[in-house]
């Protein structure tokens, strides 16, 4: 539905999206990050046609976005980053003209507003005057006007912000519930979110897409995927890593208070999957370690995110 063909833009000397190419289809949520300043939102703007692109191709539900925006523009349902809206409008005096603007008069623009209001939780603050709501509920409102023509694809920068860990929770379950049928790309910098919500990720940094999989092939890629950490009572710490070593890339202690030791221990094969901790149950039985957990480590995202776009210099690779 969303087609990303070698996508450039820049601002004077600045280049913020870096020939990037990526697609979207219906089914598919689609999460966008990325550092501050690498290019999600910019990209978005492109995708929904407030910006033009230096050079490249966008097209939306087959529509060129430069050639041909108006039909492109029909399907989308879009969110801006900070989800601005009137200050002096009401809830649903907002909601009644975004409807408006997207060609829904008499009963079908009842029926919509009546929708969001109920899918957004507003009905509490629906006469309510935007400027006494609170961030949440700005959020939630300016969320309902993206959906409120229901459309085929949903381009979302950070749809969570402000919200309570509850109101978060609604509308991740709301973003996973319609990815099912629509198309939806949104940017945020909660992982967690990405965990729960995303189908696909991409990570952009410096305007160029760096990493592109489902959020587990992404964890695969972390340093974690596939260690084994190991916690017992009946060895020693320097005994403990000496013999797992054998079996090991390396091996870290992270706990030792004399009578309780905890290791972690990294495979050498990152495609053994549990082989690994089935060679090392093997040692213990064969060592009679009287073993309180032996657990495989999942990937986690914070670290691949944080190994791709740290700045070299942090990386310590000049």
């Amino acid at each position: 539905m969303i087609r990303v063909e070698n996508l450039v833009k820049s601002f004077g000397a600045k280049r913020a999206v870096d020939d990037i190419s990526f697609s979207v289809e219906r089914g598919e949520v689609l999460g966008f990050l990325g550092p501050n300043g690498a290019g999600k939102s910019t990209t978005m703007r492109i995708v929904t046609g407030f910006y033009p692109p230096t050079s490249g191709h966008v097209t939306v539900g087959g529509f060129d976005i430069v050639e041909n925006p108006l039909p492109a523009k029909r399907l989308v349902g879009y969110l801006p980053e900070n989800a601005p809206a009137y200050a002096d409008m009401t809830v649903h005096g907002f909601l009644s003209f975004a409807a408006e603007l997207r060609g829904l008069t008499g009963d079908s623009r009842k029926k919509a507003i009546s929708r969001v209001v109920e899918l957004c939780h507003l009905d509490r603050v629906l006469y309510q005057t935007i400027d006494t709501l609170s961030k949440g509920y700005k959020h939630r409102t300016c969320l309902a006007q993206s959906l409120i023509h229901d459309p085929d694809i949903l381009i979302l920068d950070e749809p969570t912000d402000g919200l309570d860990p509850n109101q978060k929770h609604e509308a991740r379950e709301l973003i996973k519930h319609m990815g099912e049928k629509k198309a939806i790309v949104f940017s945020t910098h909660i992982l967690e979110e990405v965990e729960q919500v995303c189908t696909r990720v991409i990570i952009i940094d410096r305007g160029r897409i760096v990493a592109d999989g489902t959020p587990q092939e992404l964890k695969a890629r972390s340093e974690l995927a596939g260690a084994v950490r190991v916690s017992t009572r009946s060895v020693g710490a320097a005994a403990l890593s000496d013999k797992l070593a054998g079996l090991a890339s390396r091996t870290e202690v992270l706990a030792d208070d004399g009578a309780h030791v905890v290791a972690r221990a990294y495979p050498r094969d990152r495609g053994a999957n549990g082989a690994f901790a089935g060679s090392i149950a093997e040692l213990a039985q064969r060592e009679n370690w009287k073993l309180d957990e032996i657990h495989v480590e999942e990937g986690r995202l914070d670290e691949v995110f944080r190994s791709i776009t740290l700045p070299d210099t942090v990386k310590g690779t000049v």
